[in-house]
């Protein structure tokens, strides 16, 4: 019997953990139930490497934007960059962006202008914007509901393991949070109750790899092929069976990437 289809809405295809593997990693997940990936660009000069993997993978669809940890390192991006990079057809969200206090707060500003750019990319395009959010939490919520006021977007956040604070300020812009190996780990049961506590038609999962492997595979590195063991912990917390829980992130991940859904190969 096969296994229940899902989605790892983020992965890292093209850090060099993949490199010398990328075809055997890509079939570990389709093997998994793992039938899309979509990998993460973080650095916009990288854009085309990441792409490349996307056109070479039938599976694999792709986004792209600066990550707040780097946003002092790269050139700030615009929002016709953005929405240019938009055309492609699988290129299928805006970001990663975000903000990031723990390890890089001298930044804080210029992640700010980063962000609110990556915003206004999502409101042009109608593609999901892609949130990294650490030790930030008021400024988060305050800029992501500013930007909506001013013109609704769609969004998610992803590898969600913030405060119940930010939660309920996400989903009640009709946002998404995406669950990851963090929610796996024993020490993690606050986060579990968080997600327990969202409606569960605004869950995705997602790996993060080569990052946070699930149990049993913690401490080492991460492939889309675990988002079947973060999945199953999502089944537990949502008190759902496997099959019905993978049906129901499914159908999250189709409403909120609408593109990918919607993507069909050239014959």
């Amino acid at each position: 019997m096969s296994e229940p289809q899902i989605t790892d809405s983020h992965c890292h295809l093209d850090f060099p953990d993949f490199e010398t593997e990328r075809a055997e990693v890509i079939a570990r997940a389709l093997d998994a139930g793992v039938h899309r990936m979509v990998t993460i660009c973080t650095r916009l000069r990288l854009e085309p490497q990441v792409r490349a993997i996307a056109e070479a993978h039938e599976p694999v669809f792709y986004a792209a934007g600066t990550h707040p940890m780097s946003a002092a390192d790269e050139p700030l991006a615009t929002v016709d960059q953005l929405v240019a990079l938009a055309q492609h057809p699988k290129f299928v969200g805006i970001g990663e962006t975000g903000l990031d206090y723990h390890y890089t707060s001298d930044s804080a500003e210029v992640q700010k202008t980063s962000l609110r750019v990556h915003i206004e990319a999502a409101q042009e395009t109608g593609l999901p914007l892609i949130i990294h959010a650490r030790a930030a939490d008021d400024d988060m919520a305050r800029i992501l509901t500013e930007g909506f006021k001013t013109k609704p977007y769609i969004c998610v956040m992803h590898c969600f393991s913030s405060s119940a604070d930010l939660a309920r300020a996400a989903l009640d812009l009709d946002f998404y949070l995406s669950m990851s190996g963090i929610a796996t780990f024993p020490k993690s049961q606050e986060l579990r109750d968080i997600f327990a506590s969202a409606p569960v038609d605004r869950v995705l999962v997602e790996t993060d790899s080569p990052y946070l492997a699930p149990p049993p595979h913690r401490g080492k590195r991460n492939e889309p092929a675990y988002t079947a063991h973060t999945a199953r912990v999502g089944a537990d917390v949502f008190g759902m069976d496997y099959a019905d829980f993978a049906a129901r992130t499914e159908a999250n991940f189709d409403r909120l990437f609408r593109k990918a859904a919607q993507y069909k190969a050239a014959a």
